[in-house]
């Protein structure tokens, strides 16, 4: 009896660090110390010392069950810009420039391709957020997860200059509020898409005429990460007051946490144009709006609160990143919280 009869096979780690190598070097920045092998991942700071004071700000989170149509699709390479995603974006929302990043994969048995697969989409989102990956962890757990299913999670580190934190507690009556859009419905809410949609092969090769592509092609599409755009915001001399990550729980939940006591958001629903796959979600399981406000970003990933004398700036800047923002409504007095009107 050895380790590789109790269903876990050292060669194929080895060989799965091997593969994703090359990924992971397409991350590096001129901080990272060290290379890929050790026992944990060293970032120096000293690029950072002129900082007044310098913060590090953090994130985790993972994919949730989005995975299962990974597995369904056969498709590897998007779930890991998703796991980033969630973590960048967070820390963007606090003015924080994401540093580095370290994913964990837990699976049922290491295919190396496929371990691979799945870190050349966290490295893609890495570069999309000029984070390194700098570690992580895969741990093969037979009898703990089917052969071929896995967990993915990982977290983020970022700084920011004390001074420069987005809290939001400088929002004020009037301010305006600019929504960048998303992807589609990002990594959140799969466990009701599943439960509306047959998660069949056959139904996610289906073609959809008000989709333009087929439902499995829409549903995998990855979060879109915002830290670039929100960097040339701050770099355009737009103050963002506050920022919201439109995440699970939608507008009611995620909107409230960017705003003090005594102010509130109202939001105009016909300022955008709500992705279709919102509408079909609704219509096929029979969703109240209410809900699926309350549940997914509704084609709005990213809110931004700025000054009305800073709404042009910011625009043109979130353009010029290559993002599309519609401002989608204000704030006012009145108890935290959010009016959809």
């Amino acid at each position: 009896m050895d380790y590789k009869n109790a269903g876990v096979d050292i060669e194929a780690g080895y060989k799965s660090v091997e593969l994703m190598k090359k990924h992971v070097q397409e991350t590096m920045r001129p901080e990272v110390l060290g290379g890929l092998g050790g026992f944990s991942g060293a970032f120096s700071m000293s690029a950072f010392k002129n900082m007044e004071k310098p913060t590090l700000v953090s994130g985790t989170d993972g994919v949730g069950t989005k995975l299962k149509l990974a597995f369904l699709m056969d498709r590897h390479d998007t779930v890991g810009i998703d796991c980033v995603a969630m973590c960048v974006n967070d820390i963007a929302c606090a003015g924080g420039e994401p540093l580095f990043f370290l994913d964990y994969i837990a699976c049922g048995r290491n295919y190396p391709e496929k371990i691979a697969e799945i870190v050349s989409g966290v490295a893609n989102g890495c570069k999309q957020a000029n984070a390194a990956l700098i570690g992580g962890e895969t741990a093969e757990m037979p009898g703990f997860y089917p052969e071929d299913e896995y967990d993915l999670a990982g977290f983020a580190v970022g700084v920011v200059d004390e001074k420069d934190l987005i809290t939001g507690a400088d929002v004020k009556e009037g301010d305006v509020l600019i929504g960048i859009t998303s992807s589609g419905i990002h990594s959140n809410g799969f466990s009701l898409v599943r439960k509306v949609f047959d998660m069949t092969k056959e139904s996610l090769d289906t073609y959809y005429e008000e989709l333009g592509k087929t439902l499995g092609e829409v549903l995998i599409t990855p979060t879109r990460i915002y830290v670039n755009a929100l960097k040339s915001v701050k770099n355009s001399g737009a103050v963002i007051k506050a920022c919201s990550h439109i995440t699970g729980g939608g507008f009611y939940e995620n909107i409230p946490r960017m705003l003090p006591e005594g102010i509130r958001a109202v939001v105009e629903k016909n300022s955008y144009q709500v992705p279709a796959i919102f509408g079909l979600l609704a219509d096929k399981g029979g969703i109240e709006e209410e809900i699926m406000y309350n549940t997914y970003n509704m084609g709005i990933g990213m809110i931004l609160a700025v000054s009305p004398a800073d709404v042009d700036t910011a625009m043109e800047a979130i353009r010029g990143a290559g993002e599309v923002p519609y401002v989608i409504g204000h704030t006012e007095r009145g108890e935290k919280g959010v009016t959809l009107c």
